[in-house]
């Protein structure tokens, strides 16, 4: 018995003095790589007075730009004209042909002004809106271009007077064709004012690659 303790006591000496293996690293995560920033679609307006690249932003008018981006793809843009100049405001367009008749639309769309507002995007220089009628739900495809920062155009509040006018976009390139045609001349035609006395063309509109 006494030799079994004898052997033990050697036993539990040794143990004592092994070296205690510290615990093996936990292996390093791997980083998850950030995702790559989603391309805006950008639109490229064929005018009578040069190229005007547009870009659009989905993520904050999503409704808006699919309603556009559908147009573009439709063919519905290519012949219209802007029907509509006015030095120092805007130009307009996307909805009539040269003669002033309309072409066919879709339904109207929700407008989303109040989002946009609140995300930042305001009726300034450069921006490209819905245009429509005194109903603020009411916009199809004709859009227009701001030359100038048009605040009286931005939402304030949730009358059909304040409800403003959804921007959905901005030029990223052509701005000097845009300063061109706002400067043409205009006239009153079948009850409508400032129409450019010889058409302001769109000859095509286009989705351009990303």
């Amino acid at each position: 018995m006494s030799r079994l303790l004898l052997c033990l006591s050697f036993a539990m000496s040794l143990a004592a003095q092994a070296p205690v293996q510290a615990p093996a690293a936990a292996p390093a995560a791997t980083p998850v790589p950030a995702p790559a920033p989603v391309a805006k679609p950008r639109v490229q307006l064929l005018t009578s007075y040069g190229p005007v690249v547009l870009e659009l932003e989905p993520e904050l008018a999503p409704k808006t730009v699919a309603n556009f981006l559908q147009y573009v793809k439709d063919g519905h843009y290519k012949g219209t004209i802007f029907h509509r100049v006015i030095d120092g405001f805007m130009v307009q367009g996307g909805g009539l042909l040269e003669n002033l008749d309309e072409k066919p639309l879709r339904e109207p769309i929700l407008n989303e002004a109040p989002q946009t507002f609140r995300a930042g995007l305001k009726n300034t220089r450069g921006t490209v809106a819905m245009a429509r009628t005194g109903s603020p739900h009411s916009a199809t495809a004709q859009f227009y271009i701001n030359t100038v920062d048009n605040k009286s155009l931005d939402h304030r509040d949730l009358t059909d007077e304040g409800y403003g006018y959804c921007v959905f976009g901005r030029v990223v390139s052509g701005m000097e064709a845009v300063d061109k045609i706002e400067k043409v001349k205009t006239e009153w035609r079948k009850g409508q004012s400032g129409v450019p006395q010889y058409p302001v063309r769109l000859k095509d509109v286009s989705l351009l690659p990303q």
